[in-house]
């Protein structure tokens, strides 16, 4: 069955939530409705949606025109097995002494590498992605260099491939934590199948909200591969979580955002150890002083 999407861009969080909310009401309904920072600098706001049958133009057009929004850009997409698809165009990455893979390619694993399995289903977070890959070779630099982290987080884990990444390298119980219900149960199905129960503990909560990252504070470590805006809303908890000459590794920034995160960052007495850039994206390490 194909599948249509629907998408728009305007000036307004608001009028875009606005948007989307009616949309919700469309006959026929889409199936998933999205509200979407463009993190590009534009401060704009992009309204994703998704229909099992073409939607009605002439409607969207409407309640476009009414928000303030673009002309919305109507596609459809043709029937794709992607777990298939991503089994056959997602390579094991390696990272430093860590190599990502999935279970289809468990026979290529090295001898004397750090594994860390994800499921083609899973594949956002693999190590693909140049924020996670920024962020796991860091983690083997800081490592390399020395660094033994005792009480490590993984703020924003998605699939808890960073907090794994550190379970292996260390004794210690890492904590994960995700806003999202849905990424938090994909972040423990991981854990298992890694062979890390009781080593990584998976906690649905924003930011650092939650009484177990609460008593578990300071971490020597935290990982926070988000974006950029919420990485620089993190900044004072950041700073008041982190222990003293504890290290943050942080991602999911543009190259043209990354001055403005680090001195956020600055501001709450970090200082700036390295910045690496992987694709698009940059990847920071910063210590509290």
């Amino acid at each position: 069955m194909p599948t249509f999407t629907a998408f728009c861009t305007l000036d307004d969080r608001d009028a875009a939530e606005a948007l989307a909310e009616h949309i919700e009401e469309l006959d026929p309904a889409p199936y998933g409705v999205g509200v979407f920072e463009i993190e590009d600098g534009s401060d704009r706001w992009e309204v994703g949606s998704y229909f099992l049958s073409a939607p009605n133009g002439v409607v969207l057009d409407l309640l476009a025109a009414a928000h303030g929004a673009t002309h919305f850009v109507v596609s459809e997409l043709p029937e794709t097995d992607w777990v298939a698809h991503v089994k056959r165009e997602l390579a094991p990455v390696v990272a430093g002494r860590f190599f990502v893979y999935g279970s289809h390619d468990a026979d290529k694993v090295p001898a004397d590498a750090v594994p860390l399995l994800i499921e083609a289903a899973m594949a956002f977070g693999t190590g693909h992605h140049g924020t996670t890959l920024g962020c796991l070779s860091a983690l083997d630099r800081l490592e390399r260099a020395g660094l033994r982290a005792k009480n490590v987080a993984d703020i924003g884990c998605g699939t808890a491939v960073l907090a794994m990444a550190a379970a292996k390298l260390w004794p210690e119980t890492v904590l994960a934590s995700d806003i999202d219900p849905v990424a938090v149960e994909t972040a423990a199905a991981n854990v298992v199948a890694n062979g890390l129960a009781g080593r990584v503990i998976c906690l649905e909560a924003a930011g650092f909200a939650h009484p177990q990252i609460e008593a578990a504070a300071p971490f020597d470590l935290i990982f926070a591969n988000i974006l950029k805006a919420p990485l620089i809303s993190l900044a004072p908890d950041m700073g008041r979580f982190c222990a003293e000459s504890g290290h943050v590794i942080l991602s999911g920034i543009l190259h043209a955002q990354a001055d403005e995160v680090i001195a956020a960052y600055e501001a709450q007495g970090f200082t700036l150890v390295s910045r690496n850039e992987y694709g698009d994206w940059t990847t920071l390490v910063m210590r509290r002083k």
